[in-house]
């Protein structure tokens, strides 16, 4: 087993740099930290560099009884978990995982729409309204989330939290919506756009049905006009309190489940 006690070490600089989106893309590779997205990450068999982890942190890694190559173990000092850890209270393990969220749309060879549950983000840049947003489409069975170009980095570690591993679980896409729309409408899955307009139809006015793509709008401006133009139809959550507005995440959440 290899180990790294130093901050200074080449290695240990690399992976910290992971923590910016620049080196992730650089790279091909994001880190992960605690036991629970470790856990979730071997249970799924993903392609993975290492595991980077403090003496008591590989004792109850041990422990957990997952399979992972004992070769690609590192032992870290407490100083280099650390400086690694993007949390106040790190668990002291981490793993550096492949990115494999290279697929496009107008590449039907690498993945083609043909039926299910979709979520779509435009353009959202709060890291912890996506990760929620993709958390819950996982546990309501939706098939995947498709990310705007624009939307904020996927493995961004605040994403990554929010998450908590169900970006092993789903299809996740990142794509130009334009196009990922045309192919949601050529498998004949209905797109809805989620718009802060009570002229739209009400939630409760449509059914829940066997396949479907929500559009879900920036924080600050909703859904582009672009996107809200190629949408099938318009939908509103109606606001019965004095609240403007729902949270993104929220509003997402309660249209997930109308239609899971």
């Amino acid at each position: 087993m290899q180990e790294r006690t130093s901050v200074n070490n080449p290695q240990i600089k690399a992976i910290g740099k992971l923590q910016q989106k620049k080196y992730r893309e650089e790279s091909g590779y994001y880190l992960i930290e605690g036991f629970h997205l470790v856990e979730e990450a071997l249970k799924a068999s993903v392609k993975y560099r290492e595991i980077l982890a403090t003496e008591a942190a590989l004792s109850r890694l041990a422990q957990l009884g997952l399979a992972y190559d004992e070769g690609k173990l590192i032992k870290i000092s407490q100083s280099v978990a650390s400086h690694l850890s993007s949390t106040k209270n790190s668990q002291d393990i981490f793993m550096t995982v492949k990115i494999n969220m290279t697929v496009k749309i107008n590449r039907p060879k690498h993945f083609a729409f043909s039926y299910g549950k979709w979520v779509l983000l435009d353009d959202l840049a709060d890291p912890g309204n996506v990760g929620t947003i993709i958390r819950t489409a996982d546990a309501a069975g939706f098939d995947g989330v498709i990310l705007s170009n624009k939307t904020v980095d996927l493995y961004n570690p605040k994403v990554q939290r929010s998450m908590q591993g169900s970006q092993f679980h789903l299809n996740l896409i990142k794509a130009d919506l334009p196009d990922a729309i045309a192919s949601l409408k050529a498998a004949d899955i209905p797109v809805y756009a989620s718009l802060l307009d009570p002229a739209a139809k009400q939630l409760g006015d449509f059914a829940p049905v066997a396949q479907v793509a929500l559009i879900i709008g920036n924080e600050a401006h909703g859904v582009s006009p672009e996107i809200e133009a190629l949408a099938d139809e318009k939908l509103y959550i109606p606001i019965k309190g004095r609240a403007e507005s729902l949270n993104a995440a929220v509003a997402a959440g309660i249209m997930i489940y109308h239609f899971s």
